[in-house]
């Protein structure tokens, strides 16, 4: 009889040990979605785009923004005139508080909002929430103190089209189809274009100091005689450019401090 309550013992302390086991998993889940949430926030910058629900607008040079170091812990950002610094911490379920600002004491008379009601949203938030690129910053479940918007670098969203190869001015044969050209997608890190007969697409990742990588880069297979440029040479350019750089609308696509590999010039439709 002992041996059998005994071994029922045993039995039901397993059960218990596996079942805190698994508990005390669950909240793993959690951290690794929240972890992704804090790499979402902390790697971009954001443009205040709303603020109490107003809409605020800004010429290119003076929008209202702030980012957020995640190896230091510190935000900084540009408040209308004068720019700002503190700390920040984050917290799991989105949580998010900002210490007191500190802020220069430039005076300014054009700025779109009051800057103090920009820093305020700073001193209230403590929560945040990130839906189709936009970022709310709010206090508790309230409507959001202030909406922000990712920003997006000039190179990406484009029509890029060539221009130059090799430092060799391109003209489109009687033969082609199209002009020879590229567009980043934001949204999917994807890049689509066109070589000169045959189509290609790939993805790209870009860093900081314009840097910037493609990979997994494909092209259909068709065949075409009488081109003016050899599309391998062209798409290896994607292969060994590792930075950009803009002027106005031109791009080029460049590896190290070389001469650039290929030049660009940016197209709009209306």
């Amino acid at each position: 009889m002992k041996k059998n309550i005994i071994g029922l013992t045993l039995i039901l302390l397993t059960t218990i040990a596996c079942n805190t086991s698994k508990k005390t998993q669950e909240p793993a889940d959690n951290v690794v979605t929240n972890f992704s949430d804090k790499e979402l926030i902390t790697k971009e910058k954001w443009i205040l785009t709303e603020l109490e629900g107003q809409e605020i607008t800004g010429n290119k040079d003076n929008h209202i923004y702030f980012t957020l170091n995640a190896n230091e812990n510190r935000i900084q950002g540009f408040s209308g005139c004068n720019t700002f610094m503190g700390e920040y911490n984050l917290n799991e379920n989105n949580r998010i508080r900002f210490s007191k600002l500190a802020s220069t004491r430039m005076v300014c008379f054009d700025t779109p909002v009051a800057e103090s009601e920009v820093l305020k949203v700073f001193e209230l938030a403590d929560n945040y929430t990130i839906k189709d690129n936009l970022l709310m910053l709010n206090v508790g479940r309230r409507s959001p103190l202030a909406v922000f918007k990712k920003s997006t670098p000039e190179v990406v969203e484009k029509y890029w089209k060539l221009k130059s190869l090799g430092g060799q001015e391109v003209k489109m044969s009687e033969n082609q189809e199209r002009e020879i050209y590229f567009i980043l997608e934001s949204n999917t890190n994807r890049i689509k274009g066109f070589a000169g007969c045959n189509t290609f697409n790939g993805t790209y990742a870009l860093e900081e100091g314009n840097r910037i990588n493609f990979s997994q880069m494909a092209a259909t297979l068709k065949a075409c005689s009488n081109l003016t440029i050899n599309e391998l040479e062209f798409l290896k350019v994607f292969e060994l450019a590792n930075n950009y750089t803009i002027k106005g609308d031109v791009l080029n696509l460049n590896i190290g401090r070389r001469a650039p590999l290929a030049v660009f010039e940016a197209v709009y439709f209306h």
